[in-house]
């Protein structure tokens, strides 16, 4: 083991780095086609980007048959095609979303204006029913007006009557009492002469 040469221990030094090498480009081949089948596992992107997704299981599967010296480039050409294929499955995702978001909106919106519909219908019930009450309630005073008035006219004209009907009295009595002062004058007259 002494004998071993300066190169020899470079060399076995060396060995693990090299395989390590070699595994480094595996490792982001597996960790590439990790996200890629996360892309398909998640319910809400597993139907998104189908394009996007197809090009990168190419780039994937041509790692395999690719030189060692175009490696590094294929194995580039893979990353930017799985990190395109999350971008546009996460972007079709958030306009599925929107387009949802959209939808409950619409129907919030429609179901607000039929709520609306319902209270303005309500209150115009109640406006009318409130009108109604009082022109109800104008018609009764009017006619208890009509009515008060009509017997304040009888009752003038009940006092008017009466009115009348005492003057009349009044002047006959005192037709009478003048009658009995001209009498009494001549009987007085009468008894005076001899």
């Amino acid at each position: 083991m002494r004998s071993m040469t300066p190169y020899a221990l470079a060399l076995a030094l060396l060995v693990p780095f090299a395989a390590n090498a070699q595994s480094a480009p595996e490792g982001e081949a597996a960790l590439l086609q990790q996200r890629l089948q996360a892309i398909d596992s998640n319910p809400d992107t597993a139907g998104t980007a189908a394009y996007e997704r197809l090009q990168a299981r190419q780039s994937l599967a041509a790692l395999g048959t690719v030189r060692s010296n175009q490696r590094a480039a294929a194995l580039q050409i893979a990353q930017w095609r799985v990190e395109t294929a999350e971008l546009a499955a996460r972007t079709e995702a958030t306009r599925r979303e929107l387009t949802q978001l959209e939808r409950e909106r619409s129907a919030l919106i429609v179901e607000a204006s039929r709520a609306d519909a319902v209270r303005a219908r309500q209150e115009a019930e109640r406006l009318r029913i409130q009108a109604q009450i009082q022109a109800e309630e104008a018609a009764r005073l009017r006619l208890a007006a009509e009515e008060e008035t009509t017997a304040r006219q009888q009752a003038e004209t009940v006092l008017q009557g009466v009115a009348t009907g005492e003057a009349a009295k009044l002047r006959a009595a005192r037709q009478r009492d003048a009658e009995l002062r001209r009498r009494e004058a001549e009987l007085l007259k009468s008894l005076e002469q001899p």
